[in-house]
C-alpha cells in the first residue's frame, strides 16, 4: 500500500502536481535531504510547490527501481531542470527512503552527492568548493532563507 504512496507522489511530480505531491504527505512528516534539513509539513509541501513554480515547466522527472512495504519504501529519482540562480543545466540523481504511518509519508529522506550536484548548478565555484562544507552550509542557508520568504509570501 505505502510503495503505492512512493509511486503517486512521484506520478504527482512528474505532472508538476505539488497538490497531489502534499496528500501524500502525513501532518507530522520530517523531511531531509543535503539542502534543506528538518522540514515539517508546511515547509516540505511549500518547497516543492516554490521549487516546481521556479522550474517554469521546465523540469523532468524519472523514477525507478521502487522497492518497499507498507511501513518503508526506497526508489532512485533523477530531476533534469535549469539551476534559477545561474541558469545551468542539472542532472541530478537522488536517492529516497520514505517511512511511512497511516498510508502517508511520515520520513522523507532524500540523499544526493552534493558535489556532483554543485559542479553542475554552480559551475567553477561548485568544482572548486563542493566538496567544502563551508559551501554546503552556505547553499543551506541562502535556500532556507530563500523558503522562509517564499512561505511568508505564499
Amino acid at each position: 500500500m505505502s510503495k503505492s504512496t512512493l509511486e503517486k507522489f512521484y506520478k504527482s511530480f512528474q505532472q508538476l502536481d505539488s497538490k497531489s505531491m502534499a496528500d501524500c504527505y502525513h501532518k507530522d512528516v520530517t523531511f531531509n535531504d543535503p539542502v534543506f534539513q528538518n522540514l515539517n509539513y508546511k515547509e516540505v509541501t511549500g518547497m516543492w510547490e516554490m521549487l516546481i513554480k521556479r522550474s517554469k515547466g521546465q523540469l523532468e522527472i524519472d523514477f525507478h527501481t521502487v522497492m518497499g512495504d507498507s511501513e518503508m519504501a526506497q526508489c532512485i529519482w533523477e530531476a533534469d531542470y535549469e539551476f534559477s540562480k545561474t541558469g545551468n543545466p542539472v542532472h541530478n540523481i537522488i536517492h529516497t527512503t520514505m517511512e511511512f504511518k497511516d498510508g502517508l509519508i511520515i520520513k522523507h529522506m532524500d540523499e544526493f552527492d552534493f558535489w556532483r550536484w554543485s559542479k553542475m548548478a554552480l559551475g567553477l565555484t561548485g568544482i572548486l568548493m563542493g566538496w567544502s562544507p563551508y559551501l554546503k552550509n552556505r547553499v543551506s542557508k541562502v535556500a532556507r532563507m530563500s523558503l522562509d520568504k517564499y512561505l511568508k509570501e505564499n
